[in-house]
């Protein structure tokens, strides 16, 4: 009896976990550079945009901030399933890793793109002055001396990020995207094995704690 739980143990790990487990990882990493690339993207708009910005433009600036507002105020599962046909339209399924990962960096984008505009928007307005004095570009200022001043909280927020991210990616599991959150659902709830539960519980527990680690020495290495 022993022999065989070990036995099954040792199965439910390499052909359960193990996938639920990458995919996971994959989900966490695709959304998290996707979404801070769009995100750093769309923050530039608004920066720009604003009404202290470069280029000052009412209409796109509101337009934009109101469709991050909207990203933002949705449930992650209820923008799952408004996605779902925009999500089938560009991956082809609606099931999956890469079904996933488009409503997952949707709302990544908004999230991270409000992170990097508080985070930009900071920079004291003295040292901005200072800079300007010297000559220096409009450009370069939001660039080179923004982005740079406000860079180790901004990756602050993207460790945050990452951390919502991954329990969206949990919550994505309810609906066939893979990962331990599927896991959980469908071997642990559905099945009322307290065991998996734990176990998935625990794993999620200890990827926040990595992501917290790796986070808080990277801030501390940009400071």
């Amino acid at each position: 009896m022993s022999k065989y739980l070990t036995q099954y143990q040792i199965n439910f790990w390499e052909r359960i976990l193990a996938p639920a487990f990458s995919a996971t990882i994959q989900m966490v990493l695709i959304t998290t550079i996707m979404g801070t690339l769009l995100g750093f993207l769309v923050a530039v708009v608004l920066l720009i945009t604003d009404k202290d910005g470069i280029r000052p433009n009412a209409v796109i600036y509101q337009i934009v901030d109101f469709i991050v507002n909207v990203i933002r105020s949705f449930p992650f599962l209820i923008l799952m399933v408004f996605l779902l046909p925009f999500t089938k339209m560009i991956v082809g399924t609606s099931i999956g890793v890469k079904a996933a990962s488009v409503p997952l960096v949707v709302s990544a984008t908004a999230f991270i793109a409000k992170l990097i505009v508080n985070a930009m928007q900071e920079v004291d307005h003295g040292l901005i002055e200072a800079m300007r004095s010297f000559g220096i570009s409009e450009a370069q200022v939001v660039f080179k001396v923004m982005f740079s001043e406000a860079l180790p909280s901004i990756i602050s927020g993207i460790i945050l990020a990452m951390v919502s991210i991954l329990g969206a990616t949990a919550m994505a599991g309810t609906m066939g995207a893979g990962g331990i959150g599927s896991v959980a659902i469908t071997y642990g709830y559905q099945k009322f094995n307290d065991t998996v539960m734990y176990l998935t519980a625990a794993i999620l527990v200890i990827f926040v704690e990595l992501i917290e680690m790796a986070g808080k020495w990277v801030y501390r290495r940009m400071k």
